[in-house]
């Protein structure tokens, strides 16, 4: 598991100082380059690294991303609630007609309560939290949970979005391993559903789609311990597990599911513990 090396920030509040102090980073000023070429910009990181492919955070208008970059690019991710893609799939996505939502069991009259235990940068998460799932959120890379926590922050200040305030206050990030979580989680607390979105082997590194997981197989690299969190979830829940995969990868731990939800590119295996409640 690698980490971010420095924190570059374009701006001059406090928050690339909490970063740089939160993971014992060195601060760079980058303000001097707000208006420069994506090159420019590539040269000044490049000088502030020994290594010629490096993570790096990066500050710029109260935002902050996880950059992998190299001496050709730079790719960028952060947690977004809301640009214009996340809030048009929130207003007009599907509601409960959407794969995912069938995958966790909503229906009318009920909505699960769900543990994201690889939250990533929540989207899927917000996906459910916007239907109406109380969404408890776990990410055990330290940097991956301090860019979901403060794009969390960050989307909590739109108050004049009265829907988006609702669906931020059912996500709730904790602060663990979700292995250690799940051991530790006593009877009364398991949640309706887990869901599981593992790391995939990556497969190329051509296409633009593919820049977030590119950026995280660097932070996490094969993630080789995923098939740990199946049996624990399904020892912890109380109705169902729900296992996000590529369309054409294998089971997780080997372990054939119940049903299987397929689409274009992605598929929901579904682990049935339980059944779901009618009401």
């Amino acid at each position: 598991m690698k980490r971010p090396v420095v924190v570059f920030s374009y701006d001059s509040g406090s928050l690339g100082e909490a970063l740089a102090g939160e993971f014992d980073l060195p601060l760079v000023d980058a303000s001097g380059l707000k208006k420069s070429r994506a090159k420019d910009r590539l040269c000044f990181y490049q000088q502030h690294s020994v290594e010629s492919r490096f993570l790096a955070f990066i500050v710029s208008e109260g935002a902050v991303r996880i950059a992998l970059i190299d001496e050709t690019k730079v790719l960028a991710i952060e947690a977004d609630f809301t640009g214009a893609t996340v809030s048009y799939r929130r207003k007009h996505g599907g509601g409960s007609g959407q794969m995912i939502a069938k995958a966790v069991g909503i229906k009318s009259g009920y909505v699960p309560a769900v543990l994201d235990a690889t939250a990533g940068l929540g989207g899927d998460a917000f996906v459910l939290a916007s239907l109406g799932c109380e969404m408890t959120l776990i990410e055990r890379v330290p940097s991956v949970r301090a860019i979901l926590r403060i794009g969390l922050q960050r989307a909590k200040e739109h108050q004049e979005d009265a829907q988006l305030v609702e669906t931020l206050e059912r996500m709730n990030l904790l602060e663990f391993d979700s292995r250690d979580y799940l051991k530790l989680l006593p009877e009364k607390s398991r949640p309706d559903v887990i869901y599981l979105d593992p790391m995939f082997p990556e497969r190329t590194k051509s296409a633009a789609v593919k820049k977030e997981m590119r950026v995280f197989h660097e932070l996490v690299g094969a993630d080789s311990d995923a098939c740990e969190l199946l049996p624990l979830a399904l020892e912890s829940v109380r109705c169902r597990v729900v296992v996000k995969r590529p369309r054409i990868a294998p089971v997780l731990a080997g372990a054939s599911p119940s049903y299987v939800l397929k689409g274009k590119s992605n598929r929901f295996d579904i682990y049935v513990k339980e059944k779901l409640p009618d009401s």
